[in-house]
């Protein structure tokens, strides 16, 4: 049976690892830091954690030894803060099997490089394209561990793989998509937590579902004129992994990013709103990095700016949206 390791047990990473285990196809380990999660997980079926009234399946096992669930894996599927990526690659390298499919389910842009998450997962292992996969959508965690019905993209350049790892994720209730373009995929899966960042802001500040209309709107047509500027196929960014993603993490409450603007632009500090959050709200450190794979490829993002400016320039919401919408009148064409 193919084995499968899911390094970080936080709530995506349970989550899938879960949809794995409920495939039936695969031996699935999640490897965690923290031994009483772990411990949870593996004797009550659950992750006190993230999802503490939700059954996880038996047969999914856990360690916090990574060299252990790394053995023999053919799938390794990592589920990190996108920040802190790297790091654990060097830490995980020696441990990795050569000739397995390293799969993101990370939503993030590194700061510093601007690299993609494959981009960084195939640069610290040396690996070649088709050993790198991801897997992006509209994918609220939460809903998931709950087996409420989700779609998934599963994107990697060599379709082969895609077509593998479809197989070992597909269950009754997620139904996985497999497309060649990475590029697409991951820019609208990174991208789409800034725009969540800006339509939390607003609702915060009371603005009604057509400020929010506006903003998902106009971040789509940011995030493709990025993605198309370096490589992607616009049609994935109108799919599942762009306005799908988009819409599910702009639109809910179970959005970490969505939920982070919204205390910020209800009166919160940045400083009170990170005290506050338990989880990675991704958006907050990757709108830097994407502004600078925006701004080195010509690409004009006037929502990310405006989150950027809020997040790490002190700018107060108010002032952000208010330069947003003062912007210069122009045609709308879309892409644009």
């Amino acid at each position: 049976m193919t084995k499968v390791a899911v390094l970080g047990s936080g709530s995506w990473g349970t989550a899938f690892a879960n949809v794995v285990a409920d495939a039936g196809v695969a031996e699935v380990v999640l490897w965690g830091r923290r031994a009483e999660v772990v411990d949870a997980i593996g004797r009550r079926h659950e992750n006190p954690d993230y999802f503490p009234d939700v059954g996880l399946n038996p047969a999914l096992s856990a360690t916090t030894d990574a060299d252990k669930a790394l053995d023999s894996a053919e799938f390794v599927v990592i589920a990190v803060p996108s920040q802190t990526l790297r790091a654990n690659l060097e830490a995980w390298r020696a441990a990795v099997p050569r000739d397995a499919v390293i799969v993101s389910l990370m939503k993030g842009i590194e700061l510093g490089t601007s690299r993609r998450m494959s981009e960084v997962i195939a640069e610290a292992l040396e690996l070649p394209a088709e050993q790198v996969a991801v897997v992006s959508g509209p994918n609220l965690a939460r809903e998931i561990a709950e087996r409420q019905p989700a779609t998934a993209v599963v994107a990697c350049a060599h379709e082969p793989t895609a077509v593998r790892l479809q197989h070992i994720c597909k269950s009754a209730y997620f139904r996985p998509y497999t497309n060649t373009d990475v590029v697409g995929a991951e820019l609208g899966g990174a991208v789409k937590n800034v725009i969540a960042l800006a339509v939390g802001v607003a609702v915060g500040m009371g603005f009604g579902d057509n400020a929010k209309a506006s903003l998902i709107t106009r971040g789509l047509a940011e995030t493709v004129r990025l993605a198309v500027s370096l490589g992607a196929d616009e049609h994935t960014l109108a799919g599942l992994a762009g306005m799908g993603d988009l819409v599910a993490t702009c639109s809910s409450p179970l959005s970490r990013n969505r939920t982070f603007g919204e205390k910020l632009g209800s009166g919160m500090t940045l400083e009170e709103v990170i005290a506050e959050t338990r989880q990675t709200a991704e958006g907050v450190k990757s709108s830097e990095s994407i502004l600078a794979l925006a701004r080195a490829n010509g690409v004009d993002m006037p929502i990310t700016e405006a989150v950027v400016a809020m997040m790490h320039h002190d700018l107060p919401p108010a002032q952000a949206l208010l330069a947003f919408m003062s912007r210069s009148a122009k045609p709308e064409r879309y892409g644009m």
